[in-house]
């Protein structure tokens, strides 16, 4: 019985049909690129300070005290959440004492911004961070009969009318019952979390995708994903509450890593082994690189946050006739035993190559004797049998999660950079692209260990020398951030080849899909490296450099797997090693760029 790539082979590697397939799925990435890391500008935090009242009977110069101030990276701004205690200024204000001169600010009593925040808006309109909705005011009365609330335009001074007959006998503070997010201070934990939970949902997403392509078809699974994608990123637009927009910004996370993974399985199904390598390197990775440029591009000339996310839906609308153009995967429907379907498919490809098929593509007698393969069960627990599999699944959890830890980190970070954020958003997009280029050459020649231990130092050394740099010297800084982006996003595009080539067949596609989920989880605590930056400017580099150094350091007692027979059982793998590089083995066929069997990315 002929496997598949036998039987069409007739078809080449690189014809019209090919490259079709290629670029249209690719395409198909780019939304997942901006969607993926949209979140930096919609969930951006300009800078603030607490809102003094107009009708505060404040002169000139307490108004401008009102504000105390905070040292920050080695100098003084405007406290974000504290404020003078209005009354007390409001007072000294009457008597004509002047501050700093007639009164000590550092003892005057401060209070929170009990009367909202003021944001700027040199760099965003609005973001989720800054949204105020519509609400209202509720004056609280105290009158004979009890507490009084009486709706109001505003928290006025002076005595209330009557109201219903009551005459008040005092008048309290009112109470603003505005729908204000104001993501700042007490409630700044929400703006990180809102990053966590949308990977969250990616790593729902991740169980889900490639069982749902399993069972309904590789196309039919990647244009609901796209569906689900786009749609719920457009009903984000009209999100009313912080709470409305995270749960639906994780359903856009389950749909945003199904339509990705779901396209790669479909084109490294439909194309042959030469360009499947290509495509799974450096197509995917590229157009989402792509993606991601386009984000700040976008941002750039939408500043308000609800019109931002309704241009970035409209490049997912624009997806929807691709549904005439791309087919399904005939693998997959061999797989179901629907052979015309995919013998029709592969004429159709023929035709367009300018081939001629062969009068019978699958003969009859093979396919009374096709049996689909049944693969022997294997659970999680395998991948810790022995003592061996068991080290390497764990140093592979670790590399896996801490690379992803960098990598999103300094993504999200880029816009909090000093300088235009859009250009830092897009140079740290940008410099993706020589890194999946640098590392597809590199896995094509060198050692797997030593390269991707290579970049992590590369990574890891250049974000531990930014605490060094002086604070004037800002594009040193961004060139070392940059520089760091590159090494981390080099070495997280081996990490599939590399696992893939390291474990036996039995449980390959399990080791590749356990340690790629501990890149999500790795992804999700992400944000909070980020949040490090509020207390110091570099502590979150201080931190993801050393991590990443000391995983490059783990790196180095993997075994090598370059120029290796690939594994088929779990006494065939390959032993932890040391330092020493093991010589290939005289048994060992000739070396293979990359695994026999691509795996689904997870």
């Amino acid at each position: 019985m002929r496997d598949y790539d036998e039987v069409t082979t007739f078809l080449g590697e690189w014809g019209p049909f090919q490259r079709l397939i290629f670029f249209l799925l690719s395409a198909s990435i780019i939304p997942n690129g901006f969607n993926g890391m949209s979140v930096v500008f919609l969930a951006a935090t300009p800078e603030h300070r607490c809102r003094v009242p107009d009708t505060a009977n404040l002169s000139g110069a307490w108004r401008n005290h009102s504000i105390p101030l905070r040292l920050q990276d080695g100098r003084e701004v405007p406290h974000s959440c504290r404020r003078y205690r209005l009354a007390a200024i409001a007072n000294f204000s009457a008597l004509g004492l002047e501050p700093g001169r007639d009164v000590d600010l550092e003892q005057l009593e401060q209070e929170g911004c009990v009367d909202g925040w003021e944001f700027s808006r040199d760099i965003y309109l609005s973001t989720i961070v800054t949204e105020v909705g519509v609400g209202m005011t509720l004056h609280l009365l105290q009158t004979p009969r009890g507490a009084l609330a009486v709706p109001g335009r505003g928290c006025s001074q002076g005595h209330y009318p009557q109201h219903h007959g009551v005459t008040p006998l005092w008048k309290e503070v009112c109470r603003r019952d505005f729908s204000q997010w104001n993501l700042v201070c007490e409630d700044d934990w929400k703006t990180p979390l809102t990053s966590s939970l949308f990977f969250l949902g990616v790593l729902f997403g991740s169980f889900v995708s490639g069982q749902l392509s399993d069972r309904f078809g590789r196309k039919s699974i990647l244009f609901a994903t796209m569906a689900v994608q786009t749609g719920f990123s457009f009903l984000q637009i009209f999100s009313i509450n912080w709470e409305m927009f995270t749960v639906l910004f994780v359903i856009v996370g389950m749909g945003q890593i199904s339509n990705y993974v779901v396209a790669f399985i479909l084109g490294t199904e439909i194309l042959g082994k030469s360009v499947r390598i290509l495509f799974s390197t450096l197509g995917v990775c590229t157009f989402f690189a792509v993606g991601y440029m386009l984000l700040p591009l976008f941002a750039y000339f939408i500043r308000d946050w609800r019109m931002l996310l309704l241009a970035l839906t409209a490049p997912g609308v624009l997806c929807v006739p691709l549904w005439w153009f791309i087919p399904e995967s005939p693998r997959w429907l061999i797989s179901q035993r629907r052979f015309r379907e995919a013998e029709s498919i592969i004429q159709k490809a023929a035709k367009m190559n300018n081939i001629a098929a062969p009068m019978v593509i699958f003969d009859p007698v093979e396919l009374q004797e096709l049996k689909l393969p049944s693969q022997q069960k294997v659970f999680i627990l395998d991948l810790f049998r022995t003592q061996n599999i068991a080290t390497i699944t764990i140093m592979s959890l670790l590399l896996w999660m801490l690379t992803s830890v960098g990598y999103f980190a300094l993504s999200l970070n880029a816009p909090n950079l000093h300088g235009d954020a859009y250009l830092n958003c897009f140079l740290s997009a940008l410099i993706e692209v020589p890194a999946y280029i640098t590392a597809w050459l590199l896995l094509r020649t060198l050692p797997r260990r030593y390269i991707i231990a290579g970049v992590l130092f590369l990574g890891g050394g250049v974000l531990l020398l930014i605490q060094f740099v002086p604070a004037d010297y800002n594009f040193l800084s961004i060139g070392l951030v940059m520089l760091g982006k590159f090494g981390i996003t080099s070495a997280f595009s081996m990490l599939y080849v590399f696992t893939a080539e390291l474990y036996p067949t039995l449980v390959r596609n399990m080791a590749v899909g356990v340690t790629s989920m501990a890149s999500r989880v790795g992804s999700i605590i992400a944000p909070y490296f980020v949040y490090l930056g509020a207390y110091n400017r570099v502590l979150p580099y201080i931190v993801m450099g050393s991590l990443t150094v000391f995983i490059g350091i783990i790196t180095l007692f993997f075994p090598e797997s370059f120029g290796m027979t690939l594994p088929e059982t779990l006494e065939q793998m390959q032993k932890v090693k040391g330092f020493r590089f093991r010589k290939k083995p005289r048994d060992s066929v000739e070396k293979e760029e990359n695994p026999k069997v691509l795996i689904t990315s997870f």
